[in-house]
């Protein structure tokens, strides 16, 4: 008998089950929170679940990661992911793992989205420190305040592509624990430390204290991210005096509050801040970054959704401290660095950001299909959905 087969002989069907009941439970944060568990769903963040527990020795726990606790899978879809059953097969040999086949109706019953998709995990949630975090890490993502779970899955699942050593989540933002949340991580989650609840005063001065540059991403800041990443590559690869790479408008003084630290430099250790989706970052939060950074529009959108902003700011980071790593670097990038003109006008001395000089209003959309009303300086906040 195959383990398929030895699942579906335990085959869970009943959908008012009291099993059942507790896993679709997980749903309510308040739920989450009590019991310190939350839910999976899908072949992505099973297996990437999986993973992480085959990678860690037999009852002992990955440090500042989700555990897995259990799985519940449909037979179809176990066997259309023979890689998933052979790893699962693994984890209930050494009893670390509790799994159980269900019917259609019960993984339904489980689950609140509108198409499930044949299995889940249940994990245990991580509970890593902030102030190690901001130790260990080189780029770090800090979200101040965000509200919409796709858009927390988003820049989880980005600032694990970019190579962050951790996401934060402030008080008073969405819990990335959250189904939805962790559908969009596509496994990310599993990754790399997620912390939640965490103040943002104390955070910034654990980061500064550990040698962390603060970014505030602010659609209206003085200085573009683009500039940054100019003045990183003129550095790298030495086009120019270094007294002259420094940070381009780093003097203006609603750009850079904290101009006494010191300069700002992309390729240093940075935790980037993200703010709120309809009222981006306050002028408390900003006060807290060494630097106001904003993405420049150069087409005629008038925002960006916060998740797509992430994405663009660390990877600006991590493209930059990757460098200090690469030995060289092409003669056709090196003479674009010193200064040839790139499309659109915007030369590599960071020139006209855009034809009107706009600026991305980072993390200031508003849900689709919403209103949206007049933002500051007559900026209408955008919209956009979640991958």
């Amino acid at each position: 008998m195959t383990f398929v087969e030895r699942l579906e002989d335990r085959l869970l069907s009943n959908p008012r089950a009291d099993r059942v009941r507790d896993v679709a439970a997980l749903t309510r944060r308040s739920t989450r929170s009590k019991r310190g568990l939350f839910r999976a769903e899908g072949p992505q963040n099973v297996r990437e679940a999986l993973r992480l527990a085959l990678a860690s020795p037999a009852g002992q726990d990955p440090a500042e990661l989700p555990v897995l606790d259990a799985v519940y899978v449909t037979g179809p879809e176990l066997e259309r992911h023979p890689e998933i059953a052979a790893d699962l097969e693994v984890l209930e040999a050494r009893r670390d793992v509790f799994v159980r086949a269900v019917s259609t109706e019960v993984l339904a019953a489980m689950t609140d989205a509108v198409t499930p998709q044949g299995m889940l995990a249940v994990c245990r949630t991580p509970r890593p420190d902030a102030e190690r975090a901001a130790a260990t890490a080189d780029l770090v993502c800090v979200l101040v305040r965000v509200q919409d779970p796709g858009n927390a899955g988003t820049v989880v699942r980005a600032a694990d592509a970019a190579g962050a050593g951790a996401v934060v989540f402030t008080a008073g933002s969405v819990d990335p624990f959250n189904p939805k949340a962790v559908r969009s991580s596509a496994g990310s989650l599993f990754h790399l430390p997620v912390l939640t609840g965490v103040d943002l005063t104390d955070f910034s001065r654990s980061a500064h204290e550990r040698g962390l540059q603060l970014l505030a991403a602010d659609g209206h800041a003085c200085v573009t991210v683009d500039e940054l990443a100019d003045a990183a590559l003129l550095r790298h690869v030495g086009a120019r005096p270094g007294a002259q790479a420094d940070v381009i408008g780093g003097t203006h003084d609603d750009a850079a509050p904290h101009s006494g630290r010191a300069t700002v430099a992309l390729e240093r250790p940075t935790a980037w801040l993200f703010g709120n989706e309809a009222q981006g970052l306050s002028a408390t939060e900003r006060e807290l970054a060494d630097l106001a950074v904003a993405v420049p529009l150069h087409g005629r959108a008038e925002s960006l959704n916060v998740g797509t902003a992430a994405t663009v700011c660390l990877y600006s980071s991590a493209r930059a401290q990757q460098r200090r790593t690469q030995p060289s670097i092409s003669t056709a990038v090196a003479r674009d660095a010193a200064g040839s003109p790139r499309h659109g006008g915007t030369d590599a001395l960071g020139g006209a950001p855009a034809q009107d000089g706009s600026h991305a209003p980072v993390g200031t959309e508003t849900p689709a299909g919403a209103d949206a009303p007049a933002g500051p300086g007559g900026v209408v906040p955008g919209a956009g959905e979640p991958r």
